[in-house]
This record gives C-alpha cells, structure tokens and sequence, in this order.
C-alpha cells in the first residue's frame, strides 16, 4: 500500500488526498461537457459542483467537529485533516446541493443527469485512493489476485484479501463511460431527463451492495451496515426516476 504519495521532512501528500482532489477536478472539467448534453449552462453547472464539493467538505468537518469536540478543542488541525466524510455527511451535502439548485433555478433532473458520469468518476479515483491507503479492505480470497491485509492484519488466516478498492475502482470507470454514452445518446429532450442519473443510480448502488459482501463486515443496523443502507437509497431513487420517466413517455 501507499498512503503516502511523497514526504520532506514535516510535510507529506497522502496518496488518497491527491487522488481524491485529481477526480473532483477531471470530474468538473467533464461536467463543462456533459452540461451541454443534458442541456444546461456548463457555467452554471461548474458553479452547482464548486458549491457542492465545498459543501461536502466544510459540513463532513462540522459533523466530525462535533462528534469528536473535546479532541477538536485540543487538536483542531488534526483532526480537520482526518478524512471524515461519512453517509450524514453527503445527505446533508445532497440537502444543501438540492437547495442551490432550486435558488438558482437549474433543473434539478437535468443537473443529475450531468453529473451521473462525473459522480462515478469521483467514485473510481475514491476508490483508488483507498487502495492506495488500505482503508477498503476485503475479506480473505485463495483468488491469485488477492492482496496482502493492511497491517494490523484482518485475521490470523487472512494471508490474502480481495482488493475490493479496485473492484469497485474498474466498476466505476465502466459505468462512468456506460453513463456518458447514454446521456449523449439521449441528447437530454424533457421527456427523459433523470433518465441517465436513475440508471447510474441503480448500477451504482447494486455493485455498492454486491461489493460490501466481498468487505470486511463493518457496524450492522437492521441487519445492513451503513454503506449496504446507502446503497438501497440509491437504487429506490433510481429505481423513481426511471419509473418517472418511463410514465411521462407512455403519456406521449
């Protein structure tokens, strides 16, 4: 593994921080083109997904400021440079980005569309960084390309693992390039904008779910962790705005 890209002395680059800020870039400089498929303004989008990203990053510190406060009170810097953005993190990131939308009177299915494709770009570089770190371990495989466990190992048998990081990293290239190519297929006309969001919501989430059997198992509510819950919303959402659009067409 390499959490760390490279280090002089004090200073260090962490592998997942790099990766991480190179996908939210190509994700936005893609977002110029995919705006003008899904028929929005690329300026206008670029600014929705400036506001979003900052969101994310200032609320998944409040949240972990105020999870952890008496070690922010001692160590603020510290702590802020934890990598911290978890599932109440993005739903309110998803609350604020919705509202922006809305002030700026941008389509919100048209504007999901446009970021279907930069959303699971995001994801691949994510993903990628986690592998880098060996924060995303998998459960133990015989598979010759298992990885070994981050240390401190998983259990004492786990010589290998599944390198479930780049699982999901090769997942989310494919479906980013699946998603481009529909959304410029469809050349955003009225009746089926959300088209493209709901169906990269529903692969999205489905491999999220199938991959997390493949995870070392992780804090479980109502029988599915976090991620598993995440996963589920999101093919109920996709699964709505594929219905939705299947509805308005029938209506033609």
């Amino acid at each position: 593994m390499f959490p760390t890209l490279f280090q002089f002395g004090h200073l260090s680059l962490p592998t997942f921080g790099a990766l991480a800020a190179l996908g939210l870039i190509l994700a936005l400089l893609l977002s110029e083109q995919t705006a003008r498929f899904a028929g929005v303004a690329p300026a206008r989008l670029w600014n929705a997904g400036l506001f979003a990203v900052l969101a994310a990053f200032v609320l998944s510190r409040l949240l972990l400021a105020i999870s952890y406060w008496q070690t922010f009170r001692r160590f603020p810097i510290l702590l802020l440079a934890v990598p911290s953005l978890t599932p109440t993190g993005l739903l309110l990131t998803t609350i604020a980005t919705a509202v922006w939308l809305r002030l700026r009177a941008i389509p919100l299915l048209r504007a999901l569309d446009a970021w279907a494709p930069c959303g699971t770009l995001v994801w691949a570089f994510l993903a990628l960084g986690h592998f880098a770190e060996g924060s995303d371990p998998g459960m133990h495989t015989t598979l010759p390309w298992g990885v070994p466990p981050p240390t401190p190992p998983m259990p004492a048998d786990a010589s290998r693992v599944h390198p479930v990081a780049l699982y999901a990293a090769f997942c989310a290239l494919l479906l980013a390039a699946e998603s481009y190519a529909l959304l410029r297929r469809r050349l955003a006309p009225a009746s089926t904008a959300g088209t493209t969001a709901g169906w990269t919501l529903v692969v999205a989430g489905t491999t999220q779910f199938l991959l997390s059997f493949l995870r070392q198992p992780g804090y479980a509510w109502g029988g599915l962790d976090a991620l598993q819950w995440v996963s589920v919303g999101m093919i109920v959402t996709g699964c709505g705005l594929v219905i939705r659009t299947l509805r308005l067409c029938e209506r033609q």
